[in-house]
């Protein structure tokens, strides 16, 4: 994240912790007229801005004093140029009671968008591992007085036994929706809360005494390998680490695969040595999905899900790295259909985003994995060549032989199945052609927009020689 903005969403963030922990009513002015949220006592997602405002005031008026929140850790992290994610972990204390809440880790995810000029709160969701709250409360005071009578009473009634810190350590996390967790310096589990049984199905003995790495998928294991290898780097040089935060894919019984929100810090002796690990496992697969939906329409084509004109620039730009590391050249495809207008003034757009659809996955069947094929807009397309030949008149037949396969393949006869409201499907016939330009590159020899405007003038000199054609930029070597 750019040095600029992460001050700016910082700053924000800084401003809604104040103004929530001095319980200024103007708070809810950061929340977006589109706005959803999870409320700290319950499971329900609240999409009326309205009800969300309701709830905060409702949290002011049960704690109106100033509360205090101690800050463990905070994340930043871009999803789009217009949506940036901040975690925070931290400890809440409240005025007066709530003792028990101040040793919970809670959690609080605000989802911040650029509206105009400003930006706002689209999401807020507030999360303790603890009891959900009773009728008319957002803090559950009355349950934590409830539980902290009963541990007094336990107290009274029972002998050294109670005392012993693993039975107080399980007494307190029995009943917490996360997963609390602990190891030995080996990684192998000596303790899980029954929590996780609800989330992956193993029981507690299924787990304890086997390696963490178990839980992980081999991409997770891999993940948490890199990061405990520079954690013991940073430990090496005199670094004494805090909390790692990190999101991996867990293993469930069943075979499904959750995305966990982990929390970890290292227990150590009185040398400072490593002992152990302890820490907070959280599902998120939810906000994984969001993500990830949000990254969708961020970076692909809504009609043809190929990726748009952002995700092609990211793409060439890596490519164009790649190329300068490993001496081969890559090549970009400009597209357009020759035919196109007609069908839609016939037809109406409704056919015309038949024969897109059409287009793209035939686009698809034509180039390899690792190539990426792109909607530019309207009827134009991109195709990006990667690892082509080091040698230029090889690399230069290789994208020329591709680039006539798509020109034969969009060439064939389209029947397109429309389906007008109240009437059977009725197949339309479409006969469509492409005119293609083609511009090799090789490295960073020329700049990006000097590939993607080589490639889009071969493409119209196409177009004027009579379409239906294939074309090269200047340099680039073939038919142009």
């Amino acid at each position: 994240m750019h040095q600029d903005r992460q001050r700016k969403i910082r700053e924000l963030f800084d401003e809604y912790i104040e103004m929530y922990a001095g319980r200024d009513d103007r708070l809810t002015a950061r929340f977006s007229q589109n706005f959803s949220g999870y409320p700290g006592s319950g499971d329900r997602l609240i999409h009326d801005r309205e009800e969300w405002i309701r709830i905060t005031r409702q949290d002011f008026a049960q704690v109106p004093g100033r509360i205090r929140i101690e800050m463990l850790d905070l994340a930043l992290q871009d999803l789009t140029d217009d949506v940036v994610v901040a975690t925070a972990f931290f400890h809440i204390h409240l005025p007066s009671g709530g003792h028990q809440l101040s040793r919970e880790v809670a959690r609080l995810v605000l989802i911040f968008r650029r509206e105009g000029a400003e930006w706002m709160i689209v999401h807020s969701g507030i999360s303790i591992p603890y009891q959900n709250a009773q009728d008319g409360e957002v803090y559950p005071l009355k349950s934590l007085q409830e539980q902290n009578n009963a541990l007094q009473a336990l107290v009274a009634e029972r002998t050294q036994e109670l005392h012993d810190s693993q039975a107080l350590y399980r007494l307190l996390t029995e009943d917490a929706q996360d997963v609390l967790w602990r190891t030995d310096s080996r990684l192998i589990i000596t303790y899980i809360s029954p929590a996780d049984e609800r989330l992956r199905g193993f029981r507690a003995d299924e787990v304890v005494g086997h390696h963490v790495f178990e839980m992980f998928t081999e991409e997770g294991t891999a993940l948490v390998k890199g990061m405990l290898h520079r954690r013991a780097l940073e430990e090496s040089s005199g670094t004494s680490a805090g909390f790692l935060n990190f999101q991996v894919e867990h293993r469930c019984k069943d075979g499904r695969l959750i995305w966990g929100e982990v929390l970890s810090k290292p227990d150590r002796n009185a040398r400072g040595e490593i002992i152990g690990y302890h820490g907070i496992t959280r599902e998120i697969t939810e906000r994984k999905r969001l993500e990830e939906q949000v990254r969708q329409l961020a970076f692909h084509d809504t009609l043809t899900h190929l990726a748009n004109r952002r995700l092609l620039v990211e793409h060439l730009n890596q490519a164009m790295s790649a190329s300068k590391r490993s001496h081969r050249h890559g090549a970009l495809l400009f597209l357009d259909l020759d035919n196109f207008k007609p069908l839609n003034d016939t037809h109406g757009h409704g056919v015309g985003d038949l024969l897109l659809i059409e287009v793209a996955e035939r686009l698809k069947d034509c180039v390899r994995e690792a190539d990426t094929v792109a909607r530019f807009g309207g009827d134009e397309f991109v195709v990006l060549l990667c690892e082509l030949s080091t040698v230029h008149d090889e690399a230069t037949d290789q994208a020329g032989t591709i680039a006539e396969k798509i020109r034969a393949r969009l060439a064939e006869p389209y029947a397109l199945k429309a389906a007008p409201a109240g009437q059977a499907p009725a197949t339309i016939g479409h006969q469509c052609t492409a005119s293609i330009g083609v511009a090799l590159f090789h490295g960073r020899e020329e700049s990006l927009k000097g590939v993607v405007d080589g490639a889009d003038a071969a493409m119209y000199r196409a177009k004027e020689e009579g379409r239906n054609r294939i074309r090269f930029a200047p340099g680039s070597g073939g038919t142009g």
